[in-house]
């Protein structure tokens, strides 16, 4: 396994911004008196973090980098700052169009990663759960499945927050950055609005703890993806908004990707 953190100059973001990459390219058995080969290129999961977090915060509060080297993924972890990966235009920070597409490319260049729209994933935990299914569906001609733990989907309460104080319930915070909140219904920052209006909507694999804050958001929108037929899967466990729960259900949707 190789673990590269660097920083990348990015045209859509108008600065240069950090990236941690995981490639399974030389899994030796030190006890062992053997080397797994993976083959190249490599299938390749973009993984997107949540609130308040940066590329190296996974790395940190889980176990996926040897889960990545044992089941011979690479996974590409972007900085995504507090954006909810979305285009702000007013910022010059277009970061849906940085990981549903510059980044795939820049990363493609670099390393010896998949070509193929059927070995390339997206998924995210929290704000990077909603930023993995928004930019999953816009950019859904790059990418075969989209993961979501206890994915962010709070798009339709943001008009009730009032709370400036805390960012989390903060009407002026999240105005920065999706725009007007009484236009977001009819608009391509809202999952189900993309549901309705994308042809060829990838697999979505979505996790929620029982005890998470999201849950009943969660549930809501499986049970919207099964009266559009969407083919689904939806994993309500014991567990809460936490890394515990992430690291378990990331890993089994790892699993969906060998």
């Amino acid at each position: 396994m190789v673990l590269f953190r660097g920083d990348i100059k990015c045209k859509s973001l108008q600065r240069r911004t950090s990236i941690s990459v995981i490639l399974p390219s030389d899994n030796i058995h030190f006890l062992e008196d053997r080397e797994e080969i993976v083959p190249q290129p490599y299938k390749t999961l973009y993984l997107l973090h949540g609130l308040y977090g940066s590329d190296d915060i996974i790395l940190a509060n889980t176990s996926v980098q040897k889960f990545a080297e044992d089941s011979g993924i690479a996974i590409v972890i972007p900085c995504g700052d507090n954006s909810f990966y979305l285009d702000n235009k007013k910022a010059h920070a277009h970061y849906g169009r940085y990981v549903g597409q510059e980044l795939l490319d820049i990363t493609r260049n670099i390393f010896p990663l998949s070509h193929k729209r059927e070995d390339t994933f997206i998924a995210g935990f929290s704000m990077g759960g909603y930023g993995a299914v928004r930019n999953g569906l816009k950019y859904s001609k790059n990418f075969s499945k989209i993961g979501m733990i206890s994915p962010a989907l709070i798009t339709d309460d943001l008009v009730n927050y009032t709370d400036d104080n805390n960012v989390l319930y903060s009407k002026e915070f999240y105005e920065s950055i999706f725009g007007d909140l009484d236009k977001i219904e009819g608009s391509d920052i809202n999952p189900r609005y993309l549901i309705e209006h994308t042809e060829d909507i990838p697999d979505i694999y979505l996790a929620c703890g029982i005890d998470d804050f999201l849950f009943s958001k969660c549930a809501d929108f499986y049970l919207f993806l099964r009266e559009k037929e969407i083919d689904a899967t939806f994993v309500g466990d014991e567990g809460e908004h936490t890394w515990e729960f992430f690291d378990k259900y990331i890993k089994e949707f790892i699993k969906t990707l060998i």
